[in-house]
């Protein structure tokens, strides 16, 4: 019998039976050609790579929700996970004694480093390089043409309103690389009142799991926000979830997005990016 060859790369398939936990692994998965290797992922893979309906993967919940059953039920040899996941559920796929990779990343270089990483493990290194390069060299483009720009406003980007979570590291770096000044301290929780009184120039908000249905008006009036700069002026944005708590290559078009909110003038619009026109139509 002739050995199995995996259609993408062209090489003899993996042994991996992967169960891809989170779409950010997913995604990367699919970037390096090594789809065929998924034996199961979740619905949220399923929502960002709608490619896999076809493929007749075993779909799973999630690394909170879903049970040891269920996911050994499909015989994983590899089960791949990044944050957020409950360290609980990881400790009992490994008592169950199924090998997990999970991964943990808080900043760019990080995001990349993980990249290589899992290009390693599925024997797509060159591939792995390959979009390394490409995510370099966008966020270098962006930054250079963001250095012509006179200002650098402030920007506020919020990933949960309840409570209230500054977005992560990398979406700090993406905002900076954007021409923009970031405001509090990426990652950690805070109040309205103390984002009241930075008065920032910009107000983006890209809550997770809820993709671009962030009701911006409501909550700038359930804030008491209506008097800040950044409503004043219209400057107040929704860049889908995906866009920006997804560690993976779809940060490129949060990036086109925070680079069109932040110099309008300078960086084209992006079709995903939903704005508040202006404080008049609050309620």
């Amino acid at each position: 019998m002739s050995e199995p060859r995996d259609v993408q790369s062209g090489g003899p398939s993996s042994p991996f039976r992967i169960a891809s936990l989170q779409p950010s692994i997913t995604l990367i998965l699919d970037r390096l050609g090594r789809l065929n290797n998924l034996v199961a992922c979740t619905r949220y893979c399923v929502e960002a790579l709608p490619e896999l309906e076809s493929r007749g993967l075993t779909v799973i919940a999630d690394l909170w929700s879903s049970t040891m059953e269920e996911l050994l039920g499909v015989r994983p040899n590899l089960v791949l996970a990044s944050v957020p996941y409950r360290m609980e559920s990881l400790a009992a796929i490994l008592r169950a004694g199924c090998p997990v990779l999970a991964l943990a990343p808080h900043t760019l270089a990080d995001i990349l480093a993980d990249i290589r990483l899992l290009a390693s493990v599925v024997h797509a290194s060159d591939r792995g390089e390959e979009l390394i390069a490409e995510i370099l060299t966008n966020i270098e483009a962006v930054r250079t043409q963001a250095e012509n720009c006179r200002n650098k406003p402030r920007v506020y980007c919020e990933e949960w309103g309840k409570p209230l979570i500054h977005s992560q590291p990398w979406v700090r770096e993406l905002v900076e690389a954007a021409g923009g000044n970031f405001v509090g301290e990426a990652g950690k929780s805070t109040t309205a009142d103390a984002v009241a009184a930075t008065d920032p120039d910009i107000l983006i908000f890209a809550w997770c799991g809820a993709g671009d249905r962030v009701p911006l008006a409501r909550v700038i009036e359930q804030r008491g926000w209506q008097s800040l700069r950044a409503v004043a002026q219209g400057r107040v944005y929704c860049i889908p979830d995906e866009f920006l708590n997804t560690p993976a290559h779809p940060l490129l078009q949060g990036l086109a997005c925070l680079a069109a909110a932040i110099h309008p003038n300078s960086f084209p619009s992006h079709p995903r990016l939903i704005s508040l026109p202006d404080s008049r139509n609050l309620p």
